[in-house]
């Protein structure tokens, strides 16, 4: 058995095609991302990448989409989406295929 931290990963990713992973690979990310209320993320879209995110903690906006404990998004390639963490919150996100420069600012 290996033990790891998260905060030794980059921005709450551990599983995908980057530096540090704990298991690199280039079929999906897996990631924990914990933001504070009022924190977010510009308008934006990944060019080949499906990305699920899953709130475990807090209430988020995607878009104009509001999302509670126990809800997942499904954003869909070239879908594009903002972010805003209306509550501290946490989240298990997921993006497949794994491609590092897939996200484009909108």
């Amino acid at each position: 058995m290996n033990r790891f931290e998260l905060s030794d990963m980059t921005l709450g990713w551990f599983i995908g095609n980057f530096n540090p992973s704990l298991h690199r690979n280039d079929v999906v990310e897996v990631g924990i991302k914990r933001f504070k209320k009022g924190e977010t993320e510009p308008l934006h879209y990944q060019v080949t990448a499906t990305e699920w995110t899953c709130v475990i903690e807090g209430r988020i906006r995607i878009g104009k989409n509001i999302f509670h404990v126990n809800e997942i998004a499904e954003i869909p390639p070239l879908e594009s989406a903002d972010f805003e963490a209306l509550e501290d919150c946490t989240l298990v996100v997921v993006k497949s295929p794994s491609i590092p420069k897939d996200k484009v600012l909108s």
